[in-house]
């Protein structure tokens, strides 16, 4: 079998084994420095690994509550429609017309007199449903809201409420004087 370098030398009297055990110890200090150079490097690289990590962990749950809020969305308008749709009066087309706003367009549907009434009185309010106009009672009006303000186009205030508005009125005005003397 072949010796390695060393035992060599020493055969041939070249070096003496003072000088071998020296050369073996510098040569396995070198190798400990290399070995440690090399945990230094596989530190950093462990490091970028985790920094990594940590932004993918990120995008994934930027992602994921992007798409938990898509879901709610989904969810929310399902609602409003099936409570729509579910709730929804019916209604013939009757004799007199009623004139809302739908954001800046006037719309119109033709119900009878009674409907009519009632959603001026504020009992019962219109509804978009797609394409549509629906009419729906006040307490599912309220719920649609509190999920879509948007669903909801026309929703009168209650008597109650109207008054209190005249009451704040009354008050305002009544810090002027009116002269005596007014003819009308």
């Amino acid at each position: 079998m072949s010796k390695s370098l060393q035992e060599q030398l020493l055969g041939a009297k070249l070096i003496d084994e003072k000088k071998a055990k020296k050369i073996s110890k510098q040569s396995r200090k070198e190798k400990n420095v290399r070995r440690r150079s090399k945990e230094d490097n596989t530190t950093e690289a462990q490091a970028a690994a985790l920094k990594a990590k940590q932004e993918k962990v990120a995008r994934d749950t930027a992602l994921n509550e992007q798409r938990n809020n898509e879901a709610k969305k989904k969810m929310i308008a399902a609602q409003v429609v099936q409570m729509i749709t579910q709730f929804r009066i019916t209604r013939e087309h009757g004799d007199t017309v009623y004139n809302f706003t739908d954001g800046k367009l006037i719309k119109k549907i033709s119900i009878s007199k009674k409907l009519s009434d009632e959603i001026v009185r504020g009992r019962l309010c219109i509804a978009r449903l797609d394409d549509k106009y629906e009419i729906i009672p006040r307490p599912v009006a309220e719920k649609i809201r509190e999920r879509d303000e948007s669903a909801i186009v026309v929703f009168n205030a209650l008597p109650s409420q109207q008054s209190n508005a005249a009451e704040s009125d009354d008050d305002y005005y009544a810090q002027f004087e009116i002269p005596d003397d007014l003819d009308w």
